[in-house]
């Protein structure tokens, strides 16, 4: 098949990309490089640099290559930064995909899987949350992925296009040669390993006081290469309705678990410091991902929280200094 892949140099959009790439498919990658890294993209894509609200240049670049199929990674993924200034990601996450769609509708284009986020749920009411739990994002982050959701049930009612919201828990993890470099770092797994490595003087953890059973924020981790083989899973079946997926494993760890995991995995110890808790944040976030299991088939390769962090841990002992 051939593939836009929207953020295709970013962490996990580089290393679908490199999945796609592995099953066969021709890759092209679209991405405005303010995230990604030019050197994350493979070797056998093609790179267009350029903007999602880029609608004439989006529309060259589904027409030159021949694009069957859409998968859109390119967005903004801090929840704390999206309670301190919402509207930048409204207009990113929410708005300016809009020209995409447009774009795909003029070219004919029907296929489109979109990374969204366990984020559109908010506060659980159930120990694992299921497709049909009630959405109540508790972050603009996640009312920003929502409201897209919802914009494309419109473009598949107005226009056919078909599409598969994939709702991410936490992505962790590395293939052999793509990791996680972002500036700054946010996401708790690589911090701690930066930790590890002496490149930060230590690691902070959000909150002590949550109804967990240390105190401290509950996640469902995921290896990015299981992510990965459910998007490939998921475009071969986009030919009837539209799909909505969990990818999770159904497990979760807490704050101080992924310490403990890090320690043990890399055999060093790091500093840790305690402080409030950050507007936005749920409780606990843990996956029921058994609709994806059954329909598709996609059985995560990679579940265990000591595997995922090992991988990240190569990957980041070799390359100290991410893609630079």
């Amino acid at each position: 098949m051939k593939i836009m892949i929207t953020g295709g140099a970013g962490y996990i959009g580089s290393i679908v990309s490199e999945a796609c790439l592995d099953a066969g498919d021709e890759v092209t990658v679209y991405d405005n490089l303010s995230k990604g890294h030019r050197e994350a993209v493979p070797p056998e894509a093609r790179l267009v640099v350029g903007d999602v609200a880029d609608e004439e240049l989006l529309a060259a670049a589904l027409r030159d290559a021949g694009i069957e199929a859409v998968i859109h990674m390119a967005g903004f993924i801090e929840a704390g930064e999206s309670m301190r200034d919402p509207g930048k990601y409204f207009r990113n996450n929410t708005c300016r995909p809009v020209s995409l769609l447009e774009a795909m509708a003029a070219a004919g284009v029907k296929r489109f899987l979109f990374s969204s986020t366990a984020a559109v749920y908010g506060d659980p009411q159930t120990d694992l949350l299921a497709e049909d739990h009630p959405q109540n994002p508790t972050n603009a982050y996640g009312e920003s992925k929502l409201l897209f959701e919802r914009i494309l049930d419109w473009y598949d009612r107005i226009h056919g296009i078909r599409h598969a919201a994939l709702r991410y828990f936490n992505a962790a993890g590395a293939s052999e040669e793509r990791g996680e470099d972002h500036h700054p770092e946010s996401h708790l797994i690589p911090q701690v390993l930066q930790a590890a490595l002496g490149q930060r003087p230590h690691v902070e953890i959000y909150g002590t006081d949550y109804p967990t059973a240390d105190g401290t924020c509950v996640r469902d981790y995921i290896h990015v290469r299981d992510l990965a083989d459910a998007h490939l899973l998921a475009l071969r079946r986009l030919d009837g309705e539209s799909l909505h997926y969990n990818l999770g494993n159904g497990r979760g760890y807490s704050v101080r678990e992924v310490i403990e995991t890090a320690r043990e995995v890399t055999g060093i110890d790091f500093e840790v410091k305690e402080t409030g808790r950050r507007e936005g944040d749920a409780v606990s976030l843990v996956a029921g991902s058994a609709k994806i299991v059954e329909e598709l088939g996609w059985q995560p390769r990679y579940p265990s929280l000591q595997a995922i962090v090992a991988s990240a841990w190569r990957w980041h002992n070799s390359h100290p200094d991410g893609y630079r």
